[in-house]
C-alpha cells in the first residue's frame, strides 16, 4: 500500500510510504525541496545534520540537496557568460535554499510527489533566465527515483548545470567497496589528477574528488560490514561524479552532476536549453541486501 501524507512540523513534511516494503521517504518543500529521510525496514540510509536543518539561515548538510543552476562553486562566486550576462551565485546555486510548491502526487504504482520551483524577481536578479523546475520523487520497494524536468520559459537559450548531493549514512568507511565508472580523478583539495584504482584514503581530513570522465551510467557502493549494496543509476546528462566526505563525519556523498565546478564560466559540459524546451534528468537509487 502506497501513501503520501503531510506532517505538521515547523516546516511541513511530506511522508511517502510503501507499506509492503516498509520503506519511507520524507520531503520538505519549504527547505529547498529537499529529501531529508529515506529509510527501509527501519534502517536510515541518509545522514542529516539536525542543527543545520533547524537553522533557516544555513544550508542543510544532509539528505539530498538539489543543485541548480550550478554545481560546486564559482571563483569569487562570479560568472560571466559569452552572451554578456554576468552575476553572482553562491555555491551550488539557489534551488536548495528556496521554498518549492507541491504540485502533484500519485499512488498508482509508487508513492510519488511532484515539487515545483519557478523563477522569481529574486532569482532573476542573479540569474536572468525564466525557468521552471518540476521534480518528482517516486518511492517503490527498495528503490527511489528522482525525475527532474527543467523548463526554459524565456525567449533565449538558458545555460545551467544540475546535480544532486546525497549524504549517505556510514558507520565504518573502511568497510566500503566502491565501484565507480571512472579511471581518473581530480583532487579538488590538492588540485591534482591521478588514476583511480577503486581505493580511497579515508584518513584524509577531507576527500573531495571529481571524476570527469564517466564510461557507464551506474555506480555502486557496497558496505561490507552491513552486507548491502547501494546502486546509483543515472542518465547520460550526468557527465561528472563527485565523491566527498569528512574524516570525522559518519557520511559519504556520491554526487551526480551534469557539469563541473565553474561550468557557467568555462562552458565545460554546460547545458544550454532552447526557449520553450524541457530537459529531463533521471536518477535511480536502490538498496540491495547481500546477506
Amino acid at each position: 500500500m502506497f501513501q503520501v501524507e503531510e506532517l505538521a512540523e515547523r516546516w511541513p513534511v511530506f511522508r511517502l510510504t510503501d507499506g509492503a516494503a516498509q520503506s519511507v521517504l520524507e520531503v520538505v518543500p519549504d527547505r529547498g525541496g529537499i529529501i531529508t529521510r529515506w529509510a527501509i525496514q527501519g534502517q536510515e540510509l541518509l545522514y542529516l545534520d539536525r542543527d543545520r536543518y533547524q537553522d533557516p539561515n544555513l544550508s542543510i548538510r544532509g539528505g539530498i540537496p538539489i543543485l541548480f543552476p550550478i554545481c560546486g562553486n564559482l571563483p569569487d562566486n562570479r560568472y560571466q557568460l559569452p552572451t554578456g550576462e554576468a552575476g553572482i551565485l553562491k555555491q551550488h546555486g539557489f534551488a536548495r535554499d528556496l521554498p518549492w510548491m507541491v504540485t502533484g502526487s500519485d499512488l498508482r504504482d509508487a508513492a510519488s510527489i511532484t515539487l515545483t520551483l519557478d523563477a522569481t524577481p529574486t532569482t532573476l536578479a542573479i540569474y536572468p533566465f525564466q525557468f521552471r523546475l518540476d521534480f518528482t520523487y517516486r518511492l517503490q520497494g527498495n528503490q527511489l527515483e528522482i525525475i527532474q524536468n527543467h523548463h526554459n520559459l524565456g525567449d533565449r537559450p538558458m545555460p545551467f548545470s544540475s546535480g544532486l548531493h546525497p549524504y549517505f549514512n556510514v558507520t565504518n568507511k573502511s568497510a566500503l567497496a566502491i565501484d565507480l565508472p571512472v579511471t581518473e580523478y581530480f583532487d579538488q583539495k590538492r588540485q591534482s589528477t591521478g588514476a583511480f584504482d577503486g581505493t580511497l584514503d579515508f584518513e584524509q581530513d577531507e576527500l573531495d574528488l571529481r571524476f570527469p570522465v564517466v564510461d557507464r551510467l551506474s555506480a555502486t557502493v557496497t558496505d561490507c560490514q552491513q552486507q548491502q549494496t547501494l546502486s546509483l543509476k543515472f542518465d547520460a546528462s550526468y557527465r561528472t561524479l563527485v565523491f566527498w566526505t569528512l574524516k570525522d563525519k559518519p557520511f559519504y556523498c556520491l554526487e551526480p552532476w551534469t557539469g563541473p565546478r565553474n561550468a557557467l564560466n568555462t562552458g565545460e559540459q554546460l547545458l544550454w536549453l532552447d526557449p520553450g524546451a524541457t530537459h529531463t534528468n533521471q536518477v535511480r537509487l536502490q538498496l540491495q541486501h547481500n546477506g
